[in-house]
């Protein structure tokens, strides 16, 4: 469900994307129509964040179902008690899935509000806090432990500071404020740490910042999980391109990182 506006490109990059889209091979299978409407749903996709956050196992040191009960107790502690489901991968044994929750729309706007920036949102969107760095704007009466909504600056509109943004911003949740307004941007130089601490995001997805970080590392997934990204290293140097409709081949650039497509898996530097 798209409640965000289409993600927005360079014309140039937009174009490049639409040709792929719309060449004759596409256009003679499925029409220009059709194939025109395919690529406004990547676009509108890629505004959101996946179904699934995806992260692989270190074998090396421990079984994936003992890391798997661990994982399910921390998620249990981040989420206040909420049980989400940890599931593991039907082909790719070592990775597991966790399903991205959302978008959440009984969600009470506040008045008083954050703007952080598109990178700062895209990270609260995959379940980071906000950090003070990117937060561009704060309510004039912010204080420490106010609840907050933070908005999304997508256009890179907001002048850093302001009190108040009237443009284009897109709604990420409501958090709990670690410093007032002032602290924030009070010109000595530049604070760290959290600024606001996300606690009704519209998508409720894990933070994993220092979360076993010996037995995890996080994958990269595109659309709806189903085929995470991965990088395969050979130990000759070369690299496998696996396409799931055609088997496998192997290609001497390396590394590279396998994306699933509705026609397989394609390999991209």
């Amino acid at each position: 469900m798209s409640i965000f506006p289409k993600v927005a490109l360079r014309l140039e990059v937009e174009n490049y994307l639409k040709e792929g889209f719309t060449n004759k091979e596409v256009v003679l299978a499925f029409g220009k129509q059709e194939a025109e409407r395919k690529f406004e749903t990547l676009l509108n996709h890629l505004s959101h964040p996946p179904s699934f956050t995806t992260v692989r196992v270190n074998t090396h040191l421990a079984s994936v179902q003992h890391v798997k009960n661990l994982l399910f107790d921390e998620l249990h502690k981040q989420f206040n008690g909420l049980t989400v489901p940890i599931l593991q991968h039907p082909d790719l044994q070592d990775v597991l899935l966790i399903p991205v929750i959302g978008p959440r729309k009984n969600i009470a706007k506040q008045q008083c509000e954050a703007i952080v920036g598109a990178q700062c949102g895209n990270a609260v969107l995959r379940g980071a806090h906000v950090y003070v760095p990117g937060i561009v704007s704060a309510s004039k009466f912010m204080k420490a432990g106010d609840v907050v909504s933070v908005y999304s600056d997508i256009k890179g509109k907001c002048k850093k500071g302001a009190k108040e943004f009237d443009g284009t911003k897109v709604f990420l949740g409501n958090g709990i404020s670690e410093l007032s307004r002032r602290g924030i941007f009070n010109g000595l130089p530049e604070r760290k740490g959290i600024g606001i601490r996300m606690t009704e995001p519209v998508y409720l997805s894990p933070s994993f910042d220092n979360v076993l970080p010996s037995y995890l590392f996080l994958q990269d997934t595109r659309g709806n999980g189903e085929f995470p990204d991965t990088i395969i290293y050979i130990p000759d140097a070369r690299c496998m391109k696996v396409h799931a409709l055609e088997g496998v081949s192997l290609s001497p650039a390396c590394p590279l990182s396998q994306s699933w497509s509705p026609q397989g898996w394609e390999a991209t530097q």
